[in-house]
C-alpha cells in the first residue's frame, strides 16, 4: 500500500486524517468517552511538546540567529504576510463563508512553519538545510507565544470576538511547560531520540490524529456540520490555493530582490510558505471552544495537503535546476582535455 500511494504521490498521512474524520462522523465519542478522549488528547499534546523540547539543540537556535536576513524573511512571511493576506481574503469573502470557517482560514495564517517537511523539501531541492532547521525551529519557538496573541488580535479585527485570558495559562501548562521539561531532560534522552526518530514520528502523528478525532467528534455532537456543503468546501480549497500561491511567489521574489543565494532562497520559499498541522491542531484544542474546533481546523487539514503537493513539485524543479547548473559547470572541464605536458 505505501508503494502504491507513493506512485500516486498521495501522502499516507492524508489517508489517515481522512479515515479519522470518517470514523468521527460514524462513531463520534460521546459522554464519558468524549471526556476521556479530551484528556488523552491533552496528554498526547503535552508528550509531543516534551519530545520536541528534548530533541532540539539550543545551539541550533543560536546558529540560526546569525543569518538574520534569511530569518527575518521567513518570520515576516510567517507572521506578517500570511495574516495580512488572510484578513484580506476573509474580509472580501465574508458574506460567503460561515464564521467558523473564516476563523479557520485566519488561524492557518498565524501558525508557525513546519519543521520536518520544511527540512525534507529543502534537502530535496538542494537548499541550505542547516538554515532551514534553524528557521523552522525558531518559527515554532516564537509561535508558542505569538500564535495565541495573533489569534486574539485577528479575532477582534475580524469581529469574531475574543477569548479568555485563561488561554495564556493553558498554553503555558500544555505547551511551554512540557517543552521546558524536555529541554531539561535532553542530556539524558536526547541521544536516544536521535537514534529512534520513529518514536517522535509516532507521537507527532498520533497526537494529531487523536486531536482530530476528538475535535470532529465534538463537531458531530454539536451538529455544526450542517453549515458545510460542497460549494463552501470548494471555496475553502480555492482560498487555500490562492493563499499558498501568493506566499510562494512573494517569498521567491523577495529573496531574489534581497540577493540571497539559491540555497537560501529555497529555505525562504519552503519555511516561509508552510504551516504546521502538528502545532496547529493541538493549539486549536486550547484556543477555541470544543464544539467549533472541527470546522476551524478543517481549512488547516486541506491546506496541509495542498502545501505538500505544491512544495513537492517545487522541490523537484529546484533540484532539476541545480543539476543543470552542476552539469554546465562541469562541462568546460570535461571538454578542455588534459593539460599539455610541459618539458
Amino acid at each position: 500500500m505505501p508503494a502504491f500511494l507513493r506512485r500516486l504521490r498521495i501522502d499516507p498521512f492524508l489517508i489517515q486524517l481522512v479515515a479519522t474524520v470518517i470514523l468521527a462522523a460514524l462513531l463520534p465519542a460521546q459522554g464519558r468517552a468524549a471526556e476521556a478522549m479530551t484528556h488523552v488528547a491533552s496528554l498526547a499534546v503535552a508528550l509531543l511538546f516534551f519530545l520536541h523540547g528534548a530533541k532540539l539543540a539550543p545551539k541550533a537556535v543560536l546558529d540560526g540567529l546569525l543569518h538574520w536576513r534569511l530569518q527575518a524573511l521567513v518570520a515576516g512571511s510567517t507572521y506578517l504576510l500570511f495574516p495580512i493576506l488572510g484578513l484580506a481574503l476573509t474580509f472580501a469573502l465574508k458574506p460567503f463563508l460561515p464564521p467558523m470557517l473564516a476563523l479557520g482560514i485566519l488561524f492557518i495564517c498565524v501558525l508557525p512553519s513546519t519543521v520536518q517537511s520544511s527540512i525534507a523539501f529543502t534537502a530535496v531541492a538542494r537548499g541550505n538545510v542547516p538554515a532551514a532547521l534553524c528557521a523552522a525551529t525558531l518559527s515554532n519557538l516564537v509561535g508558542m507565544l505569538l500564535t495565541p496573541l495573533l489569534v486574539a488580535l485577528l479575532m477582534r479585527t475580524s469581529g469574531a470576538g475574543g477569548f479568555s485570558t485563561d488561554i495564556v495559562k493553558d498554553i503555558a501548562l500544555h505547551l511551554l511547560l512540557p517543552f521546558a521539561l524536555g529541554q531539561a531532560a535532553r542530556p539524558w534522552i536526547g541521544n536516544f531520540l536521535k537514534r529512534n526518530k520513529l518514536v517522535v514520528g509516532l507521537v507527532d502523528r498520533g497526537s494529531i490524529l487523536i486531536s482530530v478525532y476528538t475535535a470532529f467528534s465534538e463537531g458531530m455532537n454539536a451538529g455544526i456540520w450542517q453549515q458545510m456543503d460542497l460549494t463552501t468546501l470548494a471555496l475553502i480549497v480555492a482560498l487555500n490555493a490562492a493563499l499558498l500561491a501568493a506566499v510562494l511567489g512573494a517569498t521567491r521574489l523577495v529573496s531574489r530582490r534581497m540577493g540571497l543565494s539559491r540555497a537560501d532562497e529555497v529555505v525562504a520559499v519552503f519555511c516561509g510558505s508552510k504551516k504546521s498541522i502538528a502545532s496547529g491542531i493541538p493549539m486549536a484544542n486550547i484556543l477555541f471552544p470544543a464544539a467549533s474546533i472541527g470546522l476551524i481546523v478543517l481549512p488547516l487539514i486541506l491546506f496541509h495537503q495542498l502545501q505538500l503537493f505544491a512544495c513537492a513539485a517545487l522541490a523537484r524543479r529546484y533540484a532539476s535546476h541545480a543539476e543543470q547548473e552542476e552539469t554546465k559547470s562541469e562541462a568546460p572541464a570535461l571538454h578542455a582535455g588534459p593539460a599539455p605536458h610541459m618539458a
